[in-house]
Formats: structure tokens, C-alpha cells, sequence
């Protein structure tokens, strides 16, 4: 199958979908997801979006939380333009037909997270993203502009370098094969214009409140076709992800912290107060490093979030999506207190992009969770991300507008996939081995808190892997889960190479062996480029 398109978005949460319905008034839109539209991190997002809302609050107070939240490692400009496009950012979401949570004088009835100094975070009671994604995935349906793939994986960019064996500098992105896979075949998507918008990189954790397909595939693809890769180090680890054996990674807002939830001991001690003047509303990395330590402290396998002070009726009405899970494993959120670990949950770092999403490969850019787009700095604040994905998306939509027209179209021949002569394989276990082994490492040598000889430890045996891997790629037929097995190893070795370089504790890194900040070179970016 060959699929010629003017734009080419892989990824359909939040930012891909915004993204297709700006410059599906332009053009023809192929949007390729890899299992069914709608199953995207962008869903299981359940506290909301932040933007300035009230008298009470201002620009100025939105750009110090993510400045003090991130560590003060994020780029002021894009915050100050992040921030300042957030009233239109929701106009947008209500536009396409997004419901947030109103009070009963029908104004929005706006929460507060962690590292918030006001309310400003709109949502749809705890099913924030799930209504987001539902009204865009309705307009995405609608419109008679966007094709739209599932079950369709990409494996990598196609390239200018590629396609003519050149050294090109800089080098431009043509399109993406990519798997169908329920057929197992191959196609070449071309397109002037390439948007990744593949979310983030969970499930290179044993732990994540991430979904599956969480996989890191866009930062891969890109790393592969020589794109920079920025801050890798900064893994955001949720700190409370619902602790029981049958749940799997099934996340407990930072809303139910926001509305009064209280962090105790198994004990019953109430424990944040001791690391932070916010106590519990404090920035996530400060309370992830809190429980992880009490946890160890005392021999505790989880810590509780009690919220039982509150009325019955309010925490049913506020949560009811968290109060009916939690119910469905024998705990009653009303009555007892909700047991929690941190798990990881979003990447700070990715794909290096500029104020506009474009990445430093011509015609390819890069927006939402995959990218590093200098919004998040070394911690992102609560609410930010959904932000992130509607502004960069209108402003990538706005900038390819204008390259598409600026860019010769891409050759009509293009090389099919060569499958060569690598046939099915009789060794599947293989990939689910390798794939449980980097993910326990990665959870027991680069998590919350890390030391010079742990990641050492972990990237020469990640780079073990990556030759088995390697071998196994090019043997046998491509699957899905073989393309995601090479994503998460390229992915856990570039988090590690980041982890390595920074030589300092600061955010969401926290390195034993660097406790002190660096003064002097703290400013500066982990950047990472593949050689060619």
C-alpha cells in the first residue's frame, strides 16, 4: 500500500487531533494510530486542563508555578507563551465540543492541583480526558478531510537521506512506513509534512499509569533518523497510582490532593508537611521522592490518600469515576483511605522542538508528550500537558501551513518496505523476555531515586539487549510488539545517557551522588543525536 497525503499526524490523543482538525481546512489529513482512535494516554488524563480563568489569578502567577513547579529549568519564553494561549486553548476544546464541569450558576467550576497557587484547571469531573478525546474524536470522524488508519503502527521515518543514500544536512522527513496490523503488511505513508504526536514512554517502567501503547515510538523513530533528543532524564513519576494486586496502574488524580486528599502513613501519620510548606499540594517530583522514601523508611509497601473527612455526596459527585474503580476492588474511597505508590507517568523530555513544534529534521515536527518543547523544564506541572498539546498543536498546524507551500513535493518513488529474506518466527518469547527485562531494570536502576553505578549498571545491560534485538529485527517478519520491544530499548538507553549526563539533583532527576544543584551548568539541555 502506498498513501500519498499533504499531511501525514501519527498519534491521536489530544495534540494529533487537534492538529488534523486546524489543517484539515487546507488539505487532505492521513492520521495513522496504532490500536483504535480513541485508546490514548490523552483518555485516562483525569484532572484537567490549566488556563488562567479568574480575576483572582494571572498570567504572571501561571508562569511562576511551572517555572518553580519544572525546577526552573523550562524555557520563560514558551511558558509565557503557553500560558498567554491558554484562554483561547479552551475556547478552541468548548468549539470542538468539549463539556467541562460547571457549577450550578453555569459558571466553570475550577480545581486546583499540586504546585497551583489558584484555581485554573478546568475539567470534566475525574473523566477529564475522556471527554476531551471524545468530542475531538467526533469532529476527527466528521470531517471529510481526515483518513483515518487504526491498528496501524509506524516503524520509521522515511527520509531524504534514506530514500537517496546521501549524507544530507539537514536532512528532510518525506513520511513513515508503517505495519497494518491486522493484514502484517507493510505501507509507505508520504507526505510533505510529518507530525508526531505519539505520546509518551510509560511502559519502559515495570510501573506506569501509562496504557500499552505507551511505548516511546516517536521518539525512537526520530532519534533513528538523526533528530536531537532533549532532557530524556526527567521521568515524571506519578505518586499515587492505586496499590492492588488486580488493578492494573489504574491512577488516582492529583484533583483528590486538590480538594483535601491527605498523604498518611499505613500507620495513619500524616507525613508531607515534614518535606514541603504545600504539604500535600506540593510539586509531584518532591512528593513522589516523599513517598518513595517513607515507604522505604518504615517497610510500607504503599502509603494511604485519605479524603474520608469529606462528605460522602461530594466525593461521589466530584470522583465518581475514581470512587466506582476503587469500589470495584473492595475499597470504599468514602470510608477508608486509598491505598498508593508513585508509578511513572509522564516524560518531560523528547524529541527537541522549537516554539513551533518543528524538530531539526526538515518538515518533520513533533508536538504534545514526545516532544521537548522547553514547557516542562526538570518537573511539569500539574495540567500543563493537555495546555501543551492544544497550543502547539495550533501552532504547528500554523507553521506547516506555511512550509508545505515553501517545500518541493516529495518523489513519487519511493522504496517499498524490504522485508529481505526474514521470515515468521518460532520465538516469541524472546520478545516478551526482553521486554520484561528492560522494564524491571529500568524500575530498579533509573527510577525515582538513582546513583552513577546503578545507571551504569543498567545501560550496559540495556545495550546487551539491543544486540539481541538487533539480530532479532532483522531475521524475522516484523510485529508489533517487536517494533515496540526496539522503541522502549532505544528509549530506556537514551533516558539513561541523559540520566548520566546531568550531574546534579534537580526535579524529577535525583541522583545520590550529585545531591548539590550545579550553579554553574544546570542551565544547559541533555542533548542527545544518534551518529551516523
Amino acid at each position: 500500500m502506498r498513501i500519498f497525503t499533504d499531511y501525514l499526524v501519527v498519534g491521536s490523543g489530544i495534540a494529533g487531533l487537534c492538529y488534523a482538525l486546524t489543517v484539515a481546512e487546507r488539505g487532505q489529513v492521513s492520521l495513522i494510530t496504532k490500536r483504535e482512535i480513541a485508546t490514548t494516554a490523552t483518555r485516562l488524563a483525569q484532572g484537567g486542563i490549566a488556563a488562567v480563568a479568574t480575576a483572582k489569578d494571572s498570567f504572571e502567577q501561571h508562569i511562576h508555578d511551572t517555572m518553580e513547579a519544572g525546577a526552573w529549568l523550562p524555557d520563560e519564553e514558551i511558558v509565557r507563551m503557553v500560558v498567554e494561549n491558554g484562554p483561547a486553548a479552551i475556547e478552541d476544546l468548548i468549539n470542538w465540543g468539549t463539556k467541562f464541569s460547571r457549577k450550578e450558576d453555569q459558571s466553570y467550576d475550577l480545581t486546583r492541583e499540586g504546585g497551583h497557587s489558584q484555581r485554573r484547571i478546568y475539567h470534566a469531573k475525574d473523566e477529564t480526558g475522556k471527554e476531551i478525546e471524545r468530542a475531538l474524536v467526533e469532529a476527527v470522524q466528521a470531517h471529510p478531510n481526515i483518513t483515518i488508519y487504526e491498528n496501524h503502527v509506524a516503524i520509521d521515518l522515511i527520509t531524504e537521506a534514506k530514500v537517496t543514500r546521501r549524507r544530507i544536512k539537514p536532512d528532510r522527513c518525506l513520511g513513515v512506513y508503517v505495519l497494518n496490523r491486522k493484514t502484517g503488511q507493510v505501507g509507505t505513508f508520504v507526505s510533505p509534512i510529518t507530525v508526531l504526536a505519539t505520546g509518551g514512554a510509560g511502559k519502559v517502567y515495570l510501573y506506569t499509569c501509562n496504557p500499552d501503547i505507551a511505548t516511546g515510538d516517536g521518539i525512537a523513530m526520530a532519534y533513528r533518523a538523526g533528530a536531537t533528543i532533549a532532557n530524556m532524564e526527567f521521568m515524571q513519576f506519578h505518586p499515587t497510582t492505586l496499590y492492588h494486586p488486580h488493578a492494573k496502574s489504574f491512577l488516582i488524580s492529583e484533583a483528590v490532593r486538590g480538594e483535601g486528599g491527605i498523604l498518611r502513613r499505613r500507620d495513619g501519620t500524616a507525613f508531607m508537611e515534614s518535606y514541603h510548606p504545600l504539604k500535600d499540594l506540593a510539586p509531584r517530583d518532591i512528593v513522589a521522592r516523599a513517598i518513595d522514601h517513607e515507604m522505604k523508611m518504615h517497610g510500607d509497601d504503599c502509603v494511604c490518600l485519605d479524603i474520608t473527612h469529606m462528605t460522602d455526596d461530594y466525593i461521589k459527585d466530584r470522583f465518581p469515576y475514581i470512587y466506582e474503580t476503587c469500589l470495584s476492588y473492595g475499597i470504599d474511597m468514602t470510608k477508608e483511605s486509598i491505598p498508593v505508590v508513585p508509578a511513572a507517568h509522564y516524560l518531560c523530555g523528547g524529541i527537541k522542538v522549537d516554539s513551533w513544534g518543528e524538530t531539526d529534521i526538515n518538515n518533520l515536527f513533533a508536538i504534545g508528550e514526545v516532544s521537548s518543547s522547553g514547557l516542562h523544564g526538570a518537573n511539569r506541572l500539574a495540567s500543563n500537558s493537555l495546555l501543551e498539546g492544544v497550543v502547539f498543536a495550533k501552532r504547528a498546524a500554523e507553521r506547516s501551513l506555511i512550509v508545505s507551500q515553501q517545500t518541493s513535493p516529495p518523489p513519487l518513488d519511493i522504496e517499498s518496505w524490504d522485508t529481505g529474506s526474514a521470515k515468521d518466527s518460532d520465538e516469541e518469547v524472546v520478545v516478551a523476555h526482553n521486554w520484561d527485562e528492560i522494564r524491571l531494570c529500568m524500575c530498579n536502576y533509573v527510577g525515582i531515586v538513582r546513583t552513577d553505578k546503578r545507571l551504569v549498571r543498567a545501560l550496559r545491560r540495556v545495550r546487551m539487549i539491543q544486540e539481541e534485538i538487533a539480530d532479532y529485527y532483522w531475521d524475522f517478519l516484523i510485529t508489533s510488539d517487536l517494533i515496540e520491544l526496539r522503541n522502549i530499548a532505544t528509549v530506556s538507553e537514551l533516558i539513561i545517557r541523559c540520566a548520566l549526563k546531568r550531574k546534579e539533583s534537580r526535579g524529577l532527576h535525583y541522583n545520590i551522588d550529585y545531591l548539590e544543584k550545579d550553579d554553574i551548568h544546570w542551565k544547559q539541555e541533555t542533548l542527545i543525536r544518534k551518529a551516523f
